[in-house]
């Protein structure tokens, strides 16, 4: 008997865009944020002159992509609460299943298929979700931090009191400094293993993965057929 297969829209239009918005942001900021770590390119001046702002205009766009990163956030946070994320709330039944964390696990052991999920999301995925989600947020509020330090007036002075009680609790502004460097590698580490997880999940398990965050859409066996 052939098998047949239906769609099943998996990731809203918003949170296909959102996905790569953020995605986009992550990379450009880590890019210029070790630009200014370590300015390791200088602009071609031989006259000596300060014209050439190579070292403020990556601080220009990091700050952009930060604000960015800050703002789709925000209305990612807000777009799970929506009918469009229902699926993706859903995955909390699977979260707290222990009958499916087994399954999860032994499919990435290559000890069996892959457990029927009734969200988006298996629990393993669920967990790394909410941890990057914690690293964007924790990442946001030390750079907002160090940007309260340099900007003192309009939104700079406004976020003032708000950011410095996290400065003194994280033991002062160059303790800060180092907790953004230090979540900046963390991205770094995160990205290649997301990437490389997410191709291997859609290759053992095709009908989802990484064709999914481009169309929405994932294949499931349809049991009516």
């Amino acid at each position: 008997m052939e098998t047949r297969y239906k769609a099943v829209l998996e990731f809203s239009k918003l949170t296909r865009i959102f996905h790569w918005i953020r995605a986009l942001a992550i990379f450009g900021l880590i890019a210029t944020g070790f630009y200014l770590a370590y300015p390791f390119l200088a602009p071609n001046n031989f006259t000596g002159e300060p014209v050439g702002f190579l070292y403020a205009l990556m601080r220009s766009w990091h700050l952009i992509l930060g604000f960015l990163l800050i703002a789709v956030t925000i209305f990612r946070l807000y777009l799970l609460l929506t009918k469009e994320c229902a699926l993706e709330r859903r995955s909390i039944l699977d979260f707290f299943n222990p009958f499916v964390w087994f399954g999860v696990l032994k499919s990435y052991l290559l000890f069996g298929g892959h457990p029927h999920l009734k969200g988006a999301y298996n629990p393993l995925q669920l967990a790394t979700y909410l941890g990057v989600m914690f690293l964007i947020i924790a990442i946001s509020l030390s750079g907002l931090v160090l940007y309260v330090h340099v900007y003192h007036e309009g939104l700079g002075g406004f976020i003032a009191p708000l950011m410095k009680p996290l400065e003194v609790l994280c033991g002062g502004i160059a303790n800060v400094r180092l907790i953004h460097h230090i979540l900046t590698w963390a991205f770094v580490i995160f990205i290649p293993i997301h990437i490389y997880m997410a191709s291997w999940n859609s290759a053992k398990f095709p009908g989802a993965g990484v064709d999914t965050i481009f169309s929405g859409v994932k294949f499931e066996k349809d049991e009516q057929a």
